[in-house]
């Protein structure tokens, strides 16, 4: 039987190229079906992907807006994307690069961050300081910033202009590219580099601890950084990027949103394909170790063009 349904779809393409039966193909389904993005993952442990495929698919099937994810788990050598090059305003998760830029720069030349540049880079990740991320990127300018993300590999990210750094275009693989530069050894980012970042993503206060945390169990430590913003279009647009280590496993979760109704409504889709992910990588843990988020999640709101 399954000889029989292989060979149809080798044949179906050229039955179709000869005009036959073009109404049925054309009836078989909705073209929003189609052409839906679906989840897709794979994985070094056997059944892994599949239930991953299946879970985030189901904590999606009543959600509303557009969700990009991406999973990479070392260990196991596991992946899932959903949407993986789908351009997002980056609102405060762009943070990160900042950061990120200002370290590959100042090891270009061989020096420490001023004690300036500590105090801003600080404020901006654990509070999420947009007064402070306005001064360094300001400091930097966007042609280091783009110079960095050339190094990176994030050749899809577009800094915002005018100032608007919130206005950063970014998607699922970029940031899951940058995310795998702060938890490995590169030669982009030096080991103190990556030691730094994830030092101050795993010191966010409390109120912006929400998002890819969300489940992860007490064994593993977290490392964070949300954003929001709304604009006139498309609504909020909620994210999260996360790195996770310990429980046996090294990962990393971006998942970005937008068309969300208010900013709680994207968080909690955010922490429900969180929570399904830390619960298929890491089955084990009981649900009284696992991490619940604040129920008032914040985050400092994003200047963007009036208009």
């Amino acid at each position: 039987m399954t000889h029989h349904i292989s060979l149809r779809a080798r044949v179906l393409p050229a039955v179709v190229a000869a005009g036959m039966l073009v109404p049925v193909v054309a009836g078989a389904a909705p073209a929003s079906a189609a052409t839906a993005p679906q989840v897709s993952c794979t994985s070094g442990k056997a059944g892994l992907a599949a239930k991953l495929q299946r879970d985030i698919t189901a904590a999606l099937a009543t959600r509303t807006g557009t969700v990009a994810v991406g999973l990479r788990d070392r260990t196991t050598n596991t992946t899932c994307t959903l949407r993986a090059t789908t351009s997002y305003d980056s609102a405060s998760v762009v943070k990160v690069t900042v950061l990120a830029t200002l370290l590959w720069d100042a090891k270009k030349t061989n020096r420490y961050l001023t004690s300036r540049e500590a105090s801003l880079a600080t404020a901006m990740i654990t509070k999420s300081d947009n007064a402070a991320t306005t001064s360094l990127w300001n400091q930097l300018g966007v042609t280091k910033v783009k110079g960095f993300l050339a190094a990176a590999g994030m050749t899809r990210t577009v800094p915002g202009s005018g100032g608007y750094w919130g206005l950063t275009r970014i998607n699922v693989n970029d940031e899951q590219r940058l995310l795998s530069l702060i938890t490995a050894r590169n030669t982009v980012l030096s080991d103190n580099s990556r030691a730094y970042i994830l030092k101050l993503m795993g010191n966010v206060i409390t109120s912006q601890r929400w998002g890819t945390p969300a489940g992860a169990p007490s064994s593993v430590s977290v490392h964070v950084k949300n954003g929001w913003l709304q604009r006139a279009t498309r609504g909020w647009r909620v994210h999260s990027i996360g790195t996770f280590n310990g429980g046996g496993h090294d990962y990393t979760i971006t998942v970005l949103t937008d068309g969300n109704s208010t900013m709680n409504y994207g968080v909690t889709t955010i922490q429900a394909v969180a929570k399904v992910i830390h619960r298929d990588l890491i089955p084990t843990a009981t649900t009284a170790t696992r991490y619940t988020p604040t129920t008032t999640p914040q985050e400092a709101y994003v200047a963007v063009p009036q208009g």
